[in-house]
């Protein structure tokens, strides 16, 4: 398969993702500003996972740049991957209409979970695929961030009973690491090309 194809329907389930996010967000009944405010923990949350897509996205784009052939195993990755971000409008919506209660914001920390492990997945079969000395290999040998996110959401997932609230805190300090985006990959194909 071309990896044209692959590309194109992710992006086209994410473009689906955030639609499904937005349309989430209910107009308030009123004109003052103040009709806003009940609307806050819905509009945050969709905030945080806005960009929680915008960086899978990002990165999801820059690892494919890596591909050159797409194997079975890496479509059903990728499929995985796709499941658990298409989860992300649910526990989004349950966390914001909760005003961050535990149970949603431990169920959203479950997904992010999941998705970063789905992400580490697709990674290391890409890598299984293109041979040890692939392009991305060489560009995420050390995957630091990764590693320390999916701790983190562990972490915040075990701590949401008891502080829901430091739990979201930690799913947003993760969020702020992976605004700057990942530059390994793209230097990594710099290097492959010089």
């Amino acid at each position: 398969m071309e990896k044209n194809r692959l590309e194109a329907f992710s992006d086209g389930v994410i473009a689906i993702i955030i639609t499904i996010m937005v349309l989430e967000i209910k107009v308030p009944h009123g004109e003052e500003l103040s009709a806003l405010l009940p609307l806050w923990p819905v509009f945050f949350s969709y905030v945080l996972s806005f960009l929680y897509i915008a960086i899978y996205w990002n990165n999801h784009h820059h690892m494919l740049h890596t591909v050159r052939r797409v194997t079975g195993q890496i479509l059903w990755a990728n499929l995985h991957l796709l499941f658990w971000l298409s989860l992300i409008p649910f526990a989004t919506g349950w966390m914001g209409e909760n005003h961050f209660g535990a149970m949603p914001s431990m169920v959203y920390g479950v997904v992010l979970f999941m998705a970063s492990l789905a992400y580490w997945l697709l990674q290391r079969l890409i890598i299984a695929s293109q041979g040890v000395d692939s392009v991305l290999k060489k560009a995420v040998d050390k995957d630091w961030k990764g590693k320390s996110s999916s701790v983190a959401y562990a972490a915040a997932v075990l701590i949401a009973p008891w502080a829901s609230g430091l739990s979201v805190l930690i799913y947003v300090l993760v969020a702020l690491m992976w605004i700057v985006p990942d530059q390994r990959i793209e230097r990594a194909l710099f290097h492959e090309a010089n």
